[in-house]
């Protein structure tokens, strides 16, 4: 693939969300709703890139098939230095910086500050999952009551 990104031709929905991205001002490639990202990693056309912290992953679910780099670690949420390594590495089989990466975390906040990171090292086809796994804490400070990847019926697994 070299780095000639004309080479790619992303999906309909990817270059919607790209497009907005670009009139947003946004500095990564896009944001893309769950049930669109699901549609994606399905027919693989895209990799689905978990960046919540392990034991996000393993007490609260997780999405099977989907590649864990976290952007962050522990309950202190201390940032992962190695993280865009981690990336390449995990995406490396699939095209690496020029791999279509959607990132997921809980709500969508921290995948928006993975995915600038990421953007910012290089890679060309990173995407926010908006609304995250368990979605935006609601007026009686519960998730997953009005939105996210588990509100919308997606696959996921708890461990």
């Amino acid at each position: 693939m070299g780095s000639d990104t004309a080479e790619i031709t992303l999906p309909a929905a990817l270059e919607q969300a790209h497009a907005q991205a670009v009139a947003q001002g946004l500095l990564y490639a896009g944001g893309v709703h769950p049930t669109i990202a699901w549609a994606l990693v399905q027919a693989e056309q895209a990799v689905l890139v978990d960046v919540r912290t392990a034991e996000e992953r393993k007490f609260v679910g997780h999405v099977p098939g989907s590649v864990h780099v976290a952007w962050a670690t522990g309950t202190a949420l201390t940032r992962n230095p190695r993280f865009v390594r981690e990336l390449e590495s995990k995406l490396g089989s699939n095209g690496g910086k020029e791999a279509v990466a959607l990132l997921l975390c809980r709500s969508g906040k921290r995948s928006v500050l993975a995915a600038e990171a990421a953007a910012a090292a290089g890679f060309v086809h990173v995407f926010n999952v908006l609304e995250g796994f368990e979605g935006e804490i609601d007026a009686a400070q519960q998730r997953g009551k009005d939105d996210g990847w588990r509100y919308h019926g997606l696959p996921w697994v708890q461990d």
